[in-house]
């Protein structure tokens, strides 16, 4: 590298800065040796570092960073989201709580806070129903904590109160007849008496599909709160997903994460804790997810917000539509 080189690439640098930054996803302009088929090679240029990479067919014009300027060739890197190391996912936020953060009903490990939305004037923290209320055996008031109570939450953590949820079904209920229920009781009594330590429980047949796992926690204050998604920002509406479709999320234990749409309109058995549970109409995304982050919103690259995560694997992650979220909650989105 020659001087002259050096002086050459400052000075487009200087004169082309803060042009590039207003283009989508850059976040920073530097000096460095261009890199080619994987290698580094002795090619000073201008590195233009972006959050993601997109596919060209994405951008705007005004968007895209040219490959060379004033005869100095670019070269685009994805670096991600710049951020000062403060707070992470797992801690305690306050006075503040924002989404993308450790929350849990007091009796689970835990989950994410989603995203914020609206029922009328009433403000509520959107997760899944295994977050907030322990897989169905939570009850209207029960406290929620922030941070979980795997993350060191206590009581004197609560931020919430359980205020709805849509119920798993597992594709059995309690028996609503009392005849069943009599007949159990007895056979149990006769069963009994012979010394036998088993007990029947009747119990009726139920759909045993699933669309949505959701529930609502009403927070302590309004004001306790925001719409801000950690390291992502306050979403920009609402959206859909379709296959091929890129997203991201924050969760409590990954933090910020992207992937994108594999499969949509797909039925998947999710266990729970030994029970399974038969969801039709998911969104899968590949790896960009493990235990914890139940319950984060899942958002597109333009920032709405198009799922709520809830299951996953080693190798996919489970996404419930968030319109479907929303109509089986009757909420909407708080921006």
């Amino acid at each position: 590298m020659t001087s002259q080189m050096l002086t050459q690439v400052q000075q487009v640098k200087v004169v082309h800065t803060q042009d590039l930054l207003n283009r989508r996803n850059v976040v920073g302009v530097g000096l460095g040796y261009k890199v080619s088929a994987g290698g580094m090679t002795d090619e000073l240029s201008l590195v233009v570092s972006v959050t993601h990479k997109v596919h060209p067919d994405a951008l705007s014009p005004k968007d895209m960073v040219p490959q060379v300027l004033n005869g100095v060739k670019t070269d685009v890197v994805e670096m991600g989201i710049i951020r000062a190391f403060d707070l992470g996912p797992r801690d305690r936020w306050r006075p503040v709580v924002p989404p993308g953060v450790s929350v849990g009903h007091y009796r689970i490990t835990a989950g994410t806070f989603g995203c914020l939305v609206r029922r009328g004037e009433q403000v509520f923290i959107l997760s899944n129903n295994h977050v907030l209320a322990d897989v169905n055996g939570g009850k209207a008031g029960d406290a929620i904590l922030q941070p979980g109570p795997s993350d060191a939450g206590t009581p004197q953590d609560q931020i919430a109160t359980l205020a709805d949820y849509v119920p798993i079904d597992f594709g059995t209920a309690p028996a609503e007849c009392s005849v069943a229920d009599w007949s159990a009781k007895l056979l149990n009594y006769v069963a009994g008496a012979l010394g036998s330590q088993h007990q029947l429980q009747a119990v009726k047949q139920t759909a045993g599909v699933n669309r949505v796992d959701a529930a609502l926690a009403a927070p302590l204050s309004p004001d306790l709160v925001g719409s801000e998604i950690l390291y992502i920002g306050a979403p920009a509406g609402v959206g859909g997903a379709t296959l091929g479709t890129p997203v991201q999320k924050t969760g409590r234990t990954t933090g910020h994460t992207q992937g994108t749409i594999t499969q949509i309109e797909a039925t998947l058995r999710v266990d729970y804790g030994g029970r399974s549970a038969l969801f039709t109409g998911q969104l899968v995304a590949g790896a960009m997810s493990q235990p914890g982050d139940s319950g984060s919103a899942v958002l597109d690259m333009d920032g709405r917000v198009v799922g709520l995560l809830f299951a996953g694997s080693d190798v996919a992650t489970i996404i419930n539509p968030i319109d479907e979220v929303f109509s089986a909650l009757n909420v909407e989105l708080v921006l």
